[in-house]
């Protein structure tokens, strides 16, 4: 733990942006450890749920839905970075998708701007690169799409946390509790060794019950967490919370 808070200490610390709550209002949004344990949150992302009571201040992002729905807020390491603003407006918010109640974050659209998407890869590396990170762990299935582009440009390993039943050889699993039941997440025996030091990547954080498995999981084998990070927040789930100090780096944040 105490490189890790030693690399958070060293990296940029985001600035004051905004807060969601009945309207938006600013705040303090910070990419640094939060010491906070939180409740015992799901960690599924498809059962997240926007209040009825929330109203938007901001102006409606355009996507191909009959439904207006907010604009992203930045969470960058610097505000006054265009290429941020850039990044949450390529992000498309689908009303009421897999079912009523629920804004999916479709990152399919960033993934089709190519300038949007590189500039998010290269966030990242800017980030990263020069950190001894010898490890990428990326989480299915998103994580595998920032995972790879990222090891490669700072000169880390790609490994994949997957679904059970997904990696051929031999396996380490960690469970994870859902809002009914639990889960697992799984990576190769071998595939990281004791005293490596690794970044956990997601696409998005909801409430954090699958990047605290995959923490658990590397450092059961002496790996050395040092960071998460995710392209996407989801505010007022408490995902950072859990995450037992552990620092996190996101992009954008957006409503639950």
């Amino acid at each position: 733990m105490k490189a890790a808070s030693n690399l958070s200490s060293s990296l940029p610390i985001s600035p004051s942006h905004y807060r969601t709550t009945a309207v938006f209002t600013p705040h303090r949004l910070i990419a640094s450890p939060s010491t906070a344990v939180g409740d015992a949150f799901s960690s599924c992302r498809t059962h997240l749920t926007r209040s009825p009571h929330h109203r938007y201040s901001l102006k409606p992002l355009r996507c191909n839905v009959s439904k207006a729905v907010p604009d992203q807020e930045m969470a960058s390491t610097d505000e006054q970075d265009p290429r941020i603003a850039k990044i949450a407006k390529a992000i498309r918010v689908i009303p009421d998708f897999p079912k009523p109640g629920i804004l999916f974050q479709d990152i399919t659209t960033l993934l089709l701007d190519i300038k949007a998407f590189r500039d998010t890869i290269d966030l990242f590396v800017e980030r990263y690169r020069g950190k001894d990170i010898s490890v990428v762990a990326g989480i299915e299935a998103r994580g595998f799409i920032f995972g790879p582009p990222i090891a490669l440009a700072i000169g880390a390993k790609f490994v994949p946390m997957r679904k059970p039943k997904k990696l051929p050889g031999e396996v380490i699993s960690e469970e994870y509790s859902l809002e009914y039941g639990t889960d697992k997440i799984e990576m190769h025996v071998g595939a990281v060794e004791a005293g490596e030091r690794a970044l956990v990547i997601d696409d998005l954080i909801a409430t954090g019950g699958t990047l605290c498995a995959a923490i658990r999981l590397l450092e059961r084998v002496g790996v050395e967490v040092v960071e998460c990070a995710c392209v996407i927040e989801l505010q007022g789930l408490k995902g950072r919370e859990r995450l037992g100090g552990k620092p996190l780096f996101v992009l954008v944040n957006a409503m639950a």
